[in-house]
């Protein structure tokens, strides 16, 4: 038995992964533990939990990866620095302790980590190097070209290469500061947004808005070529040497400084939400035609932060020239870590690889999972009231029922979810043929702005009659967009011509409207019954009740909250909330039935009589 844990720490989404004789047995994130959402600590948790699953001590690992090179990244910010000295020294010196303390040592850390029982080899790869094989290596390809495209690692942003068999080859890289995950991210701060986690809030938003700047993008801040390389003018940015994305110059080229982050979103916001993000799915789609021309495959597989856009994901699909597209579920440096320990069992060990037809990423469910007993046990402990289904055919009787009625249900079953996505293990569901789920769901459940869109899981073979897609269009991750068929869509009322930004969520635009987005575009999930068995059970019994095989499906948490992990984490979260139903396991649990929640409107119900 060889056993192969990966680590990514210290800079975004910390996480641990471990395969045991090439296969996946574990994945998380670290921030599902400590519940600070894209913790960057070291992973002490996850590692803790990947050991568990696989019943594993620290000495009976063979080897652990780090998926980057930290010495390579500190040259690179040394270099920086000194070439912006001395206007960089305030940002050197607040990144400077934390070097010295923790990224410098990391074999000190992760011996800390492991108890000092460790007594195999450290290996540390190239950033890309892990994305790259976090995207080919679990893929269902025997051969792919590979695209990898983030902010930055030691010094590459975007770079291309091909997998075959057990091995992978990285060919070409544009370099720092040059890069497209660092330039969507200036227009986050731009617009009013967190860098590193509002990247999906300007996503959501360019629909609304019009992609006027797109020429001045492409005239000022960049310089992009047919095969989708580029240059960037850095004197508008003041990520190199500053605390901040964007400089004075940049300012003054769109007219305003930065908007205010909880200020309200303008028009303006929109339209440039929309430009870069038609900037961005042109330098994804000129990419991936370039890398198909290079390497002649049909095949393309992603990583990297910036194939979190499932828009331009969705574009390279239909639009591109390869057949078949595979993107890595934990496409940031979470996946990373994945991506390490494959790198190691293939890449260094030379062993074998046998893909499967739906990849091994096993629906990406390598987190922890809690028995019915466990949940009942933590049920009662706490007071709670909830009745329990004799089987899983009642349970989904049940809950598509609920789901029918317009009732918001929080669905925890099984192991979690690695990555950014709720794919049915951790999920908030309800109806998607509801004009008002939106609404509802965005502003009494998520606590967040009411444009964001929410996305669908339809069943597999269902998916061509609601989407505009092939047949058996295979998208389990959500990583896709596709325009909703324009058989369900219908005519939007009179006065939409004059509905201005959000003012647009007011007009139906199809028999699923919760999840139709204003531009007629959703993020897609379909369900099969090998990789999620149990919620495809669920679904299937919500179409034989609806007619209807699709549903909303979106992360179980509230706004700056990472998705749960434990029953508590549910629980907590359901009373936190207007949610009406949590189901765990096989047991149901109505909002309105639990105690504190009794307690709640009484005392509601006698401070509005003292009011009156």
């Amino acid at each position: 038995m060889t056993a192969i844990l990966g680590i990514s720490a210290f800079y975004h989404d910390s996480a641990a992964a471990l395969v045991v004789d090439g296969q996946i047995v574990a994945a998380a994130q670290e921030e599902r533990f400590t519940r600070k959402k894209h913790d960057f600590g070291f992973p002490q948790n996850a590692i803790d939990y990947c050991l568990a699953e696989g019943r594993l001590a620290p000495e009976d690992l063979d080897y652990v990866g780090f998926y980057d090179k930290p010495l390579t990244k500190f040259e690179r910010l040394l270099e920086t620095y000194f070439a912006f000295a001395p206007a960089g020294f305030r940002s050197f010196r607040r990144a400077l302790p934390l070097w010295l303390k923790q990224k410098l040592h990391l074999p000190r850390e992760m011996d800390r980590g492991l108890h000092g029982r460790f007594k195999g080899r450290y290996v540390f790869t190239d950033h890309h190097e892990s994305h790259a094989a976090s995207a080919f290596f679990p893929s269902p390809f025997e051969e792919a070209a590979i695209l990898t495209l983030d902010g930055v690692g030691e010094w590459t942003t975007t770079c291309y290469g091909v997998g075959q068999g057990n091995k992978i080859r990285l060919h070409q890289e544009i370099r720092f500061p040059h890069s497209l995950g660092l330039l969507y991210s200036a227009f986050t701060y731009y617009t009013g947004f967190r860098v590193n986690s509002g990247e999906y809030k300007v996503m959501g938003l360019a629909p609304y808005g019009r992609p006027i700047y797109r020429d001045l993008i492409l005239e000022h801040l960049m310089d992009l070529k047919e095969d989708g390389s580029f240059r960037m003018d850095m004197s508008y940015f003041n990520y190199c040497q500053g605390l901040t994305m964007t400089g004075p110059k940049f300012h003054k080229l769109f007219g305003a400084p930065p908007r205010e982050q909880e200020s309200r979103v303008t028009s303006r916001d929109m339209d440039l939400a929309a430009s870069i993000q038609a900037v961005t799915e042109e330098v994804m789609l000129r990419t991936a035609r370039h890398v198909h021309a290079q390497t002649g495959m049909k095949n393309l597989v992603l990583a990297g932060g910036v194939a979190l856009n499932c828009v331009g994901n969705g574009r390279i699909l239909r639009e591109g020239p390869f057949e078949n597209l595979w993107i890595q579920p934990a496409a940031g440096d979470a996946g990373g870590a994945l991506g390490v320990a494959q790198f190691i069992w293939h890449q260094l060990l030379d062993r074998p690889r046998r893909p499967q037809p739906y990849d091994q990423q096993h629906g990406s469910f390598l987190g922890p999972s809690f028995t019915d007993d466990q949940i009942a046990e933590f049920l009662d402990r706490v007071g709670a009231v909830y009745t329990t289904c004799g089987s899983e055919e009642q349970l989904c009787d049940e809950v598509s029922s609920l789901v029918a009625r317009e009732k918001v249900v929080g669905w925890f079953q099984g192991r979690m979810e690695f990555g950014p996505r709720a794919l049915g293990a951790r999920s908030i569901i309800g109806d998607a043929r509801s004009e008002k789920m939106q609404s509802v769901m965005n502003l009494k459940i998520k606590f967040r702005e009411s444009f964001r869109p929410f996305a669908p899981c339809v069943l597999r073979e269902q998916v061509d009659k609601y989407f505009e897609t092939r047949p058996l269009e295979d998208s389990p991750y959500m990583l896709l967009v596709a325009p909703v068929h324009e058989k369900i869509r219908t005519e939007l009322g009179a006065g939409y011509e004059k509905a201005f930004g959000i003012d647009k969520l007011n007009y139906k635009r199809s028999s699923i409207p919760a999840i139709t987005h204003v531009d007629y575009s959703a993020r897609m999930q379909t369900i099969d019954d090998v990789r999620n068995p149990l919620f495809h059970k669920l679904l299937t019994r919500f179409y034989e009740k609806t007619g209807c095989p699709v549903m909303i499906n979106t992360s179980f948490n509230i706004r700056s909250e990472p998705i749960v992990c434990t029953p508590e984490d549910a629980y907590r979260c359901m009373l936190m909330t207007e949610m009406d139903v949590l189901v765990m396991g096989r047991q149901i649990i109505l909002r309105e039935d639990q105690p504190q929640v009794a307690e709640e409107e009484k005392a509601r119900h006698l401070a509005q009589f003292q009011l009156d």
